[in-house]
């Protein structure tokens, strides 16, 4: 099954073919490739070159990360992610760290990043599904994440499941078409709602 979008103008198909399942399979994700994602994150633009993200990882084989990750998420959550090799938590340090003041890049920052991760992720045949479910409290304490920095959005990485297997209610939710408003409804020009025309 193949989810590209149907564009009105170009756009590179790396993007076009970017999506977020639900149903993910169990298979590995090769260390290099996961090593790439993140090196892709690493080299997001950010204020100040600040780079206010951080990300906790859990691969399912390796040690509990992944289960305490899982942990963190709401229920809702946790009911598909668990079956994603790998679980990440992305966190927004929400101070300057040569000055200590606050930040308010930050969380654009973070995003920034993890938009680089996912479309290096994806260039690899990656899927990334990302969460703001999740319980920032829970996180903080399961990973002793400081007073000035918080658990922001959690990332489930790897491939789509694609067998018979699938629960019948992941399918639905990963047959449905994508949609995405028009430019005119967010591009504007003179005023706010004006559309820009393009």
């Amino acid at each position: 099954m193949t989810k590209n979008a149907a564009t009105d103008h170009s756009i590179h198909n790396t993007l076009a073919v970017r999506w977020s399942p639900y149903a993910f399979s169990d298979k590995p994700v090769p260390v290099q490739d996961l090593a790439s994602v993140f090196e892709a994150a690493r080299w997001a633009a950010s204020s100040y070159n600040e780079q206010p993200w951080r990300y906790i990882v859990g691969v399912k084989s390796e040690g509990d990360t992944h289960a305490r990750i899982l942990e963190c998420l709401v229920e809702g959550n946790r009911a598909w992610a668990q079956n994603a090799p790998v679980l990440a938590l992305g966190v927004v340090v929400r101070t300057f760290t040569r000055t200590g003041e606050p930040n308010k890049a930050a969380e654009h920052d973070l995003g920034l990043a993890s938009a680089n991760l996912v479309i290096e992720a994806t260039t690899r045949k990656l899927f990334v599904h990302q969460m703001i479910g999740l319980d920032p409290d829970a996180a903080r304490t399961a990973f002793d994440i400081p007073d000035h920095a918080e658990a922001f959005t959690a990332l489930a990485i790897g491939y789509r499941e694609t067998s018979a297997h699938m629960n019948q209610a992941l399918i639905e939710r990963d047959t449905k078409p994508r949609e995405r408003r028009a430019l005119s409804e967010f591009v504007f020009t003179n005023r706010f709602g004006n559309p820009a025309g393009l």
